[in-house]
């Protein structure tokens, strides 16, 4: 397991510490307190998880093509124009809602509305003559049931409207607002036509445009519908915008690829930092700032020509590379020639001491170590988000390999159906879920002013609980587990089953506590810095929390956030 403990020699939760106990302060804990954090974990077991609030709709494909269609068939049928028609008009104004355009728009602007979209109030049909008619395009004299034309009549034969209609599909969605060939016609190609002369020879061709109108619908709903943003899912998500704000509604989606992201900014789902706190740590991962950080902190310029220059071992003694080739002392910058023994020979700089003692070097020495400082701490941060990512990850292959093989193969050895052993499923889940909402308490953590000192111990102690809980759920899920998988029948799986189910709830209220003080931005903190009783099983007033912070678990709590 890629623990973040393990990688920053954290305290590991041992599987005989009473995590659950009231006493703190003691190093190994008492048999009554073993006795109730067992029975916190038992009565926690026997409470159903409560389901979070769902503001949101998966939509496939084809669920988007029925709202699509249902929109259609409303304008379609009140204003007696064909589907195609519609669907041109309603593109047009970006798939508004189809009873406000009918009332508020198509009726005071119809004429104008025509003209913009190509369809003329009368159609113009084709002469029902027994001569041939020439095609314009191909020139060439065809039956009359083999030429067609749009509403405004102007002939071209079917294969050079299969020829004209396949490019435009194959060219992108610029197929979906299709006119006549006619260079000065503006008539529209609707979807009926369209589909008459590719569906029946071209399905590829047809179920692109299907494509494309579908995503042409979602891409004009960004407030109510948008695409998933995962890689290859083809999946779209519609948001209930009204219930925002709604308890217990959040602005994370889960979508059925397995992919979780935020609804306002399409960034992976970081509840509980808020969007622009995302927006600023991503910058700041990806920005040049760190890097110019680190090379005032690891570097000088050469007095010469000013590049660079990272001393990583060795004397004093530098020399530039070519064509610079500059040799200089790495304290004082100035010209080797000018030193020597008398000076403090290859590892000493006496006229550095001298100067730095005059002040000389303080405004560039006090440089350095802002930037360095600035450094660790950023580092520090990244790291630990950076490792909870990876733990995520892992955890996330656990899953998937539980769900795929493992599970079956313990429902086998312990004679177990399959709705008793799902608890293992809900504890990988919850792993999974936590291991993302610690991740981005490190950049919450980050942003935190560190003049707010009170809301700080306050955050840390939070962290520090929901990231000790999670490390003994992910043990017990991990290390225990196995021995089920590994060995035929045991009496004792019952018991494990309890215990996990209960390490899954306790947890689970945690990292709820935890969620809640950062949506609130921690105002549970007063001003005299006291803080109100955290609810949920396992919990403590930061009170209590402050007062034992010499105990095991507040150091714990306390390397672990690095604040």
């Amino acid at each position: 397991m890629d623990s973040v403990d393990d990688m920053y020699d954290t305290n590991n939760v041992d599987s005989s510490e009473d995590f659950y106990s009231e006493d703190d302060n003691t190093a190994t804990a008492s048999d009554e307190d073993d006795s109730e954090g067992d029975d916190l974990i038992m009565e926690a077991a026997k409470k159903p998880l409560k389901p979070q609030k769902q503001n949101y709709a998966i939509l496939s494909e084809a669920d988007i093509g029925e709202l699509q269609k249902k929109d259609i068939t409303v304008v379609s049928d009140a204003l007696k124009i064909s589907e195609g028609s519609a669907s041109i008009i309603l593109q047009h104004h970006n798939w508004s809602e189809p009873n406000n355009f009918i009332h508020d728009t198509w009726f005071c602007n119809q004429e104008k509305i025509r003209k913009a979209v190509g369809l003329p109030e009368e159609t113009t049909p084709i002469p029902d003559v027994t001569v041939r008619i020439k095609c314009r395009i191909c020139l060439e004299e065809c039956p009359r049931d083999s030429v067609d034309a749009a509403a405004c009549g102007h002939p071209f034969c079917n294969s050079c409207w299969k020829r004209y209609i396949t490019i435009s599909i194959n060219d992108g969605p610029g197929c979906l607002v299709l006119r006549c060939p006619e260079p000065s016609c503006g008539a529209a190609v609707v979807k009926e036509m369209i589909k008459k002369h590719v569906d029946d020879d071209d399905a590829i061709s047809w179920q692109k445009y299907g494509r494309y109108l579908v995503r042409s619908y979602v891409e004009a709903k960004q407030n109510k519908i948008k695409w998933c943003p995962a890689p290859g899912c083809d999946y779209a998500v519609k948001f209930d915008i009204g219930r925002i704000g709604t308890s217990g509604i959040s602005n994370d989606v889960k979508c059925d690829c397995s992919y979780g992201f935020c609804w306002s900014c399409a960034e992976e789902a970081h509840r509980p930092v808020d969007c622009a706190t995302v927006a600023k740590w991503i910058l700041k991962n990806s920005a040049e700032s760190e890097n110019t950080n680190w090379i005032l902190v690891n570097s000088k310029p050469c007095p010469k020509c000013k590049r660079p220059i990272e001393k990583n071992h060795g004397c004093m003694h530098m020399t530039c590379t070519p064509p610079c080739n500059f040799q200089f002392c790495w304290l004082c910058l100035g010209a080797w020639s000018e030193h020597g023994e008398r000076t403090g020979g290859h590892y000493a700089c006496n006229r550095y001491e001298t100067a730095k003692q005059k002040g000389a070097y303080d405004v560039t020495e006090r440089r350095r170590e802002m930037a360095k400082n600035s450094l660790e701490r950023y580092t520090h941060y990244y790291e630990r988000w950076a490792a909870n990512q990876k733990s995520r990850q892992k955890a996330l292959a656990d899953l998937h390999q539980m769900q795929a093989v493992q599970l079956d193969q313990i429902r086998e050895k312990q004679c177990q159906i399959h709705g008793q052993v799902m608890f293992i499923i809900d504890a990988w889940k919850q792993i999974v879920e936590c291991r993302r909402v610690l991740k981005w308490t490190y950049a919450y953590a980050y942003y935190l002013p560190e003049r707010e000192r009170v809301k700080r111990e306050f955050f840390e102690y939070l962290q520090g609980e929901a990231e000790s809980g999670l490390e003994r759920l992910h043990q017990c899920a991990e290390k225990e587990l196995e021995i089920y998988l590994n060995e035929g029948l045991s009496k004792e799986f019952d018991e494990f089953r309890t215990k996990l189910a209960g390490l899954t709830s306790v947890t689970k209220n945690y990292f709820e506590n935890l969620v809640q003080a950062l949506e609130n931005n921690l105002e549970d903190v007063d001003s005299k810095g006291g803080c109100s009783k955290v609810a949920g099983a396992g919990s403590k007033s930061f009170g209590e929390g402050c007062s034992k912070g010499s105990g095991k678990r507040g150091k714990r709590a306390a390397s672990r956030s690095g604040g």
